[in-house]
């Protein structure tokens, strides 16, 4: 979600001299321990506000700044280091949206009286930035940033960074700048190996990575990870052919240069930089960065842009903590620290028995988080979290909110343990705790009123006159244990229960047999597989075509469908086992089991594993769909999940977020930012009445 840009960035509020006093100290405390061992009092949402807070008040009371204040210094003026920098390593300004991209932009190129022709984009890393001074080729010494000046010897770390070669392609001598970071697999295993040390955990990616890369002694090693931003001649008189090219090159060959020599730059991720010409270029590859947030496997916090020109970065030069020719465009917080009031357990329509987090209530990522998932027992015990906690919650793009961590320095001794129940908190009978998702040993039984009201819902088999207490009603007459005898109910049975008349069982016996011919992404859906959805039921449908092509796949052929990996595939294939006398039971009953718009293979062609169907020559075949906004006109009456079965009936793929690779955008009624960003990156934009004439075959 980006920032609306047309409001100012928020700030902490300062009312008079001694509130700035405090402030200021506050900042100075939070940015050391930052950027010291990665602890700290302060989300880096609250230490933005925080010092957007301190410059406001500056501004308006120039006779009272402190000379200890963080503002326009590197680091926050917190931290120094034994260790000068051949070149100073500055900070970057911000902007926050469009808008100020965009002021920023027009500010430098009055500065250089010329247009930037050449910009460079790409994702501003969140971790620490550090030199690394490679002689004759041979990594010699590695310096975190500090003040900008100087900065701490960590050439201990060497060794234990993927992405930082101890030696280059090219025996030369150089200076590498560039982010060291944990990715989320490094993290899950540096807080694994510090709890079975010690019992505790890191706060967050970004603290593990400082704790670890400064940490001398500790008793295991953690590993970490580098991306390579930028380079430099050593010394900086070097007048050699290499050092020349460094001075002269565009930043983007630079960064070639950098990745020929074996070190690890974003250019292997989907985030990569990319060069392009004018600011409209610039901001739908913002977008796209920020896009991508939510799936990359390490954390960014904004966008850099740069003038790519080494004639122009000279030409713009520095200010005392930034250069003047490069700019970070934040993104909005994905990340942010609150209280663990408590942990409520519940049983989901599946049996699984889930623990979710009740916290104080934060503003993240455009929302207010009052709970976020834990996932499970064994989840809690690896975080060791306790009861009044603070907690770093993380979220990323639409993702469900979830507690990262406890930030340990901050316990006050008075948390308390979090009770793990020992029977069904839903019906009280045993628990399975054999895997570490704990399920009730009653399975789908534990909650069947939650499993078949999810089953008949619209966006699933569609059945009209089922409401949850209708469905409580069949159960306890024991007319139905799950929705397969749904199919099976008669007209007398219907009728002999409490306030159903004629005109009502008429309607819902024409709403099952209706529910009948339901495409079998439907009745995939309806199932309620764990690790799927409604996309992924369509996905799952249109790639195999009948079910009995799906009962035979083992997880190898489920694999072979987009977004199910290795992990979720054998769960399907269970789950598929699980579900065999349900399955059975509706296709005794008659309901459909194929997918229209999907080719079968001819009987004897396939033993079913191998039968995924081949779609038709459709109007919509190999085109990305997204669908926005209220739908008018033919779609008027469809529901978001309809139009995009309608997609995928048509041969396309419905998605949810614009891209470069989008290629069309069903844009309703107030379509909002996916319209904008659509028109920007020239994909074609189509009314909902112009998408219907399109796949009217299909309505």
């Amino acid at each position: 979600m980006m920032r609306d840009m047309s409001e100012t960035p928020p700030m902490t509020a300062i009312a008079d001299e001694t509130a700035y006093a405090e402030a200021v100290q506050l900042a100075v405390d939070a940015s050391a321990a930052y950027y010291g061992d990665g602890t700290s009092t302060l989300d880096d949402d609250a230490y933005d506000r925080l010092v957007r807070g301190i410059e406001a008040y500056e501004a308006g009371h120039p006779d009272q700044v402190l000379p200890t204040s963080p503002t326009g210094k590197v680091a926050g003026g917190a931290v120094v280091g034994d260790v000068p920098h051949t070149v100073p390593m500055l900070s970057l300004d911000n902007v926050f949206g469009p808008d100020q991209l965009a002021a920023w932009a027009a500010s430098l190129e009055r500065r250089l009286d010329r247009p930037v022709t050449a910009w460079s984009v790409e994702a501003k890393l969140d971790g620490l930035a550090v030199s690394a001074r490679y002689r004759r080729g041979r990594l010699v010494q590695l310096v975190t940033r500090g003040d900008g000046q100087a900065g701490e010897d960590v050439s201990h770390s060497i060794g234990t960074i993927v992405g930082l070669p101890e030696r280059l392609a090219e025996p030369v001598t150089v200076e590498l700048r560039g982010e060291v970071m944990m990715t989320t697999a490094q993290f899950a295993d540096a807080c694994a190996k510090r709890q079975a040390h010690d019992g505790t955990t890191f706060a967050n990616p970004r603290s593990a990575a400082a704790g670890t890369l400064r940490t001398k002694d500790r008793p295991y090693v953690c590993e970490l990870t580098f991306f390579g931003y930028g380079a430099l001649p050593l010394p900086p008189g070097d007048d050699s052919p290499l050092a020349v090219r460094l001075r002269e090159l565009p930043h983007s060959q630079i960064m070639e240069w950098v990745a020929g020599q074996g070190v690890q730059t974003t250019a292997v991720t989907p985030v990569a930089g990319v060069l392009v010409s004018d600011l409209a270029a610039v901001q739908a590859r913002v977008e796209e960065i920020a896009a991508a947030r939510a799936d990359l496997e390490f954390g960014i916090d904004g966008i850099v842009v740069k003038c790519d020109l080494a004639a122009d970065q000279a030409a713009a030069g520095f200010s005392s903590r930034a250069p003047r020719w490069a700019v970070a465009y934040k993104l909005p917080a994905t990340e942010k620290i609150t209280k663990l009031l408590a942990v409520e357990w519940n049983t989901g329509r599946t049996g699984i028995i889930a623990p979710r987090a009740v916290l104080e209530p934060v503003e993240l990522d455009g929302s207010v988080v009052t709970y976020a998932t834990l996932h499970n027992a064994a989840d809690i015990a690896r975080r060791g979290l306790m009861i009044g906690d603070s907690v770093t919650v993380y979220k990323a793009g639409d993702v469900i909110p979830r507690v990262e961590a406890p930030v340990v320095h901050l316990r006050t001794g008075d948390e308390t343990p979090i009770d793990i129940p020992q029977v069904c908190p839903s019906c009280g009978d045993a628990i399975d705790a054999g895997q570490e998702r704990w399920r009730c040993v009653r399975g789908r039984a534990c909650r069947a009123i939650a499993s078949i009201e999810y089953a008949v819902g619209r966006d699933q088999l569609d059945i009209e006159g089922l409401a949850v207490n209708r469905i409580k009603q069949m159960l306890d007459a024991d007319l139905i244990t799950d929705f397969a005898d749904l199919f099976f109910l008669t007209r007398d049975q219907l009728l002999a229960l409490d306030r159903m008349g004629e005109t009502s069982t008429d309607n819902l016996l024409a709403a099952l047999e209706r529910a009948k011919a339901q495409p079998l992404s439907r009745v995939f859906c309806a199932l309620g597989v764990r690790g799927t959805g409604r996309s992924m039921s369509r996905r799952i449908a249109a790639h195999f075509g009948t079910m009995d092509a799906i009962r035979a796949a083992d997880a190898a052929a489920i694999q072979q469908v987009e977004g199910i990996g290795p992990e979720k595939a054998p769960v399907v294939v269970a789950e598929l086992a699980e579900l065999d006398p349900l399955i059975d039971k509706l296709i005794k009953a008659g309901v459909n089991m194929t997918q229209p718009g999907v080719v079968r293979p001819p009987a004897g062609d396939s033993d079913g594993a191998e039968a995924a169907g081949e779609p038709l020559d459709l109007p919509l075949s190999g085109m990305s769909v997204v669908v926005t906004g209220t739908m008018t006109g033919p779609l008027a009456a469809l529901s978001r999940n309809e139009v995009n079965e309608l997609v995928e009936r048509a041969g396309g793929k419905a998605s949810s977020g614009v891209s470069a690779k989008t290629s069309l955008v069903v844009a309703g009624d107030k379509a909002g930012s996916k319209r904008t960003k659509a028109e920007t990156l020239g994909v074609r934009v189509a009314t909902p009445e112009e998408f219907a004439e399109l796949v009217a075959a299909f309505l």
